[in-house]
């Protein structure tokens, strides 16, 4: 694996003000944050410190809800999801790490609605990659890369917190 020339700290720093101006631009008041198991989860405890939110932070994950089994494999370490607060009618950030396909977005959507109909979601992603699959697309984005399909950028933490690149092609899965 190949550390990625993407400082985390700078792309969080980007990341935050595009929250802060989207949370603006829509009137926005008192939003819940949710982050995804594990990588959206350690940016969101991050955004959640930098925005001042005062909601408890909420997690998901989403393993049950993926519709992508076959390709990237079941889990077997499944994490509760956490949500401290009731989504219905709220205003919600939902913050990943990697947005790549939408698929993962998709299924989290899935499964916040089972929690109820919140009002907005804002999504913020640290990395927004090229091979976007399904009509879903982020809000705030730190930061936009062009991969080659055989490549894929992970976030590797919690502490520190850095970005990895891999090639599928010479490295095993």
């Amino acid at each position: 694996m190949n550390n990625v020339n993407l400082e985390v700290d700078a792309l969080l720093d980007t990341l935050a003000a595009g929250l802060k101006k989207e949370i603006k631009r829509r009137g926005v008041h008192s939003p819940a944050m949710i982050g995804i198991h594990t990588g959206g989860g350690w940016i969101a405890q991050q955004l959640h410190e930098r925005l001042g939110l005062s909601e408890p932070l909420g997690l998901l994950d989403i393993s049950f809800y993926r519709d992508d089994f076959s390709q990237i494999g079941m889990h077997p370490r499944v994490k509760p999801s956490s949500l401290p607060f009731s989504v219905e009618g709220r205003d919600l950030l939902l913050i990943d790490d990697v947005f790549y396909t939408g698929r993962t977005i998709r299924a989290a959507l899935n499964e916040i609605f089972d929690y109820g109909r919140p009002a907005q979601v804002i999504l913020g992603v640290l990395i927004e990659r090229d091979g976007r699959q399904i009509p879903i697309q982020p809000d705030c984005v730190g930061a936009r890369v062009a991969l080659a399909p055989h490549q894929r950028i992970k976030l590797k933490g919690p502490s520190p917190l850095r970005l990895v690149t891999r090639s599928l092609e010479t490295e095993p899965v």
